[in-house]
């Protein structure tokens, strides 16, 4: 059977995108290839309890020459910035319907140029097939991940519905103009890093009072599970739920006083602020 979806690129983030399309059913394992040119990393998706194990029929092949593809057929290309131009030639020569990057800081004019035949009359122009550009971040892995979404000006509804898909089967997406990517980038790209650091303060701070650092590192993992499906899952604002734990001279609201007396709001917002402009200095 010819693959509908063709992947390149099967590291983390492309063998996630992949798991949580045929894991959810969205399609048949015939109907998509992993195109991985680094044999090692082939090996680990061909091995057992690798994708192509888990589910039968998934073609992994070290090019995209070796696919047989559906005419108007879908791409991702989850390769390294790096990579990308090499990726984009490769696929464009199969005639993909629509392209999906996920490579930071690669704009949809530097793909579009990838993507141009030599015959176009236009070469800089997106004039097919449809570019798309997503920004997920790493909860992607276990199918919790965030993504913006920006697309070329041609870019059809039906278009963004299939990149939608792809991404919303590891997480949720939201769309945004190219321009605000680097800012997707700088909250919930670089996010789940920050509240990593917070775990780790937690942690240690736990032990720090007098727990066990076991102890300490299971109160803080669940506490933040807890509290993150208290926002995703209420109605309540984030705002109201901290007040709905803060009792006035209360011990929350003493742990409260002495983040806000160190300034832990200005330091998340030049946090985000910064890896912000640090994507933008990338993407130039």
């Amino acid at each position: 059977m010819a693959a509908d979806l063709v992947v390149i690129g099967g590291g983390k983030m492309g063998a996630a995108l992949v798991g949580g399309l045929l894991g959810g059913g969205s399609l048949s394992p015939t109907s998509v290839a992993v195109v991985e040119a680094d044999p090692a990393r082939r090996s680990v998706l061909t091995g057992s309890g690798g994708l192509a194990a888990r589910f039968d029929g998934l073609a992994v092949v070290p090019a995209v020459a070796e696919v047989e593809v559906e005419r108007g057929f879908g791409a991702v290309i989850a390769v390294k910035p790096a990579d990308v131009a090499a990726a984009c030639g490769a696929v464009a020569s199969a005639g993909p319907a629509r392209v999906l990057s996920i490579a930071a800081g690669v704009t949809l004019a530097r793909l579009c140029a990838a993507l141009a035949t030599s015959s176009a009359a236009r070469p800089d122009a997106c004039r097919a097939p449809a570019v798309l550009r997503a920004m997920p971040n790493t909860p992607v892995l276990v199918g919790a991940g965030a993504a913006g979404l920006a697309a070329s000006e041609d870019a059809s509804p039906e278009d963004l519905a299939w990149a939608e898909g792809i991404l919303g089967s590891v997480g949720m997406v939201v769309r945004v103009g190219e321009g605000l990517l680097d800012a997707v980038t700088g909250l919930s790209g670089s996010g789940p890093a920050y509240v990593f650091l917070v775990a780790e303060a937690l942690i240690d701070a736990g032990v720090l009072v007098g727990l066990s650092r076991p102890v300490s590192e299971a109160l803080t993992v669940q506490t933040l599970f807890g509290a993150a499906r208290m926002l995703a899952e209420g109605q309540e604002s984030p705002a109201a739920l901290r007040a709905a734990v803060t009792s006035p001279g209360g011990t929350t609201a003493a742990g409260l006083k002495a983040l806000e007396d160190r300034g832990l709001r200005a330091a998340i917002s030049d946090a985000v602020v910064a890896a912000t402009e640090r994507s933008r200095q990338l993407g130039a």
